[in-house]
């Protein structure tokens, strides 16, 4: 090709994606504020510190995480593929890991979740929630669009609407030069926890365990504070009610067992059961054993358990312990502990 129909050929592919822009369902995006950069933060993974001015005339895509959080989980599939497709096309994406739970401030944890998900790109620790505070942010997820200008243009809280997401970052590069960027949107195939939950199925709602915000809890005498207690579960369970069995001590975060064969019991109506757990002492390792209705799980094991229901807490995570294979109704789920030492957290559906 000789040079004039070369030239011809970037002026005209530039003008088609001038007038694509113009008629983008992103086109319009007002400034909702001013990207407050990231000095509050702990510490980097993946990149030395960022700063406001070494951003400037970069998009900024700024995703709020936690590793434990089933919602953003479920997200990373679609912020992983963006960071990859569009790094050579002026993106940057940047996540802050605001923890939740107490291990989730524990670097080395954080670290090990970074390599195990797939993070590769920049990571602000954020233990003191400077930077949450910062953006005045209140969400795991939560997205924040900023342009070339440092202008937050957009932000998206939870789960969905990947294709207008992305439509918008596509929207900010062509607004800051990029050439290279098209129209094509990307196509993700999620798996294991990182798959979408089944919404039409979905009728058990995340719960915590430790009594700062603990919902349904039916042992009987009810939940005894900050001591060890021998607790019993009912003979029966009603929707989204939980019981715990054995030697456990509830604290205001979460639940500790304190002598092996402790168990949980919990009545559910979702396709996917998760529970958040760490070992008392880092590595563990925790025996455990889940069932559905007294029964193994069989087809219906979660990635984290074997078809027997067999599986072993070492990491402070979440775990899948259910993911049921077909029609979705009521069960009455059960994990019992064959150590002693483990903390449980939460209980997430999907």
């Amino acid at each position: 090709m000789d040079q004039d129909a070369s030239g011809w050929k970037t002026l005209l592919t530039r003008a088609n994606q001038l007038v694509r822009s113009a008629t983008h369902p992103a086109a319009q995006l007002p400034v909702e504020g001013h990207l407050p950069g990231f000095d509050g933060a702990t510490g980097w993974l993946n990149s030395p510190p960022l700063t406001a001015a070494d951003l400037d005339g970069r998009v900024v895509l700024v995703d709020f995480w936690t590793y434990t959080c089933i919602n953003w989980l479920r997200t990373l599939p679609y912020v992983r593929a963006w960071a990859d497709k569009y790094k050579d096309h002026g993106l940057v994406l940047i996540g802050v890991h605001t923890p939740e739970f107490d291990f989730e401030h524990d670097l080395d944890n954080i670290r090990q979740e970074v390599k195990d998900l797939g993070v590769d790109y920049p990571v602000a620790t954020d233990n003191d929630y400077a930077i949450w505070t910062a953006f005045s942010n209140h969400y795991w997820p939560a997205l924040y669009f900023v342009d070339a200008q440092g202008q937050i243009r957009h932000h998206r809280f939870g789960e969905g609407d990947y294709e207008m997401s992305e439509m918008i970052l596509q929207q900010l590069l062509t607004e800051a030069g990029s050439s290279a960027t098209d129209q094509e949107l990307t196509s993700v195939d999620p798996r294991g926890v990182e798959a979408a939950a089944d919404w039409d199925s979905l009728r058990s709602p995340e719960n915590y365990l430790g009594y700062e915000r603990t919902d349904n809890f039916v042992s009987p005498n009810g939940a005894i504070l900050d001591t060890s207690y021998a607790y019993t579960a009912p003979p029966r369970l009603g929707p989204n009610h939980w019981a715990l069995s054995g030697d456990w001590t509830v604290t205001q975060q979460a639940i500790v067992l304190n002598q092996a064969g402790g168990r949980i019991l919990y009545r559910f109506h979702a396709r996917d059961l998760h529970l958040v757990m760490a070992p008392t002492t880092p590595g563990g390792p925790i025996r455990f054993r889940v069932q559905i209705d007294s029964q193994p799980p069989g087809a219906a094991h979660g990635t984290d358990v074997d078809d027997q229901g067999n599986g072993t807490l070492t990491d402070p995570r979440l775990y899948q312990l259910i993911r049921q294979p077909g029609p979705v109704s009521d069960h009455t789920f059960e994990i019992t502990f064959l150590d002693p030492g483990v903390q449980a957290y939460a209980f997430t559906f999907g």
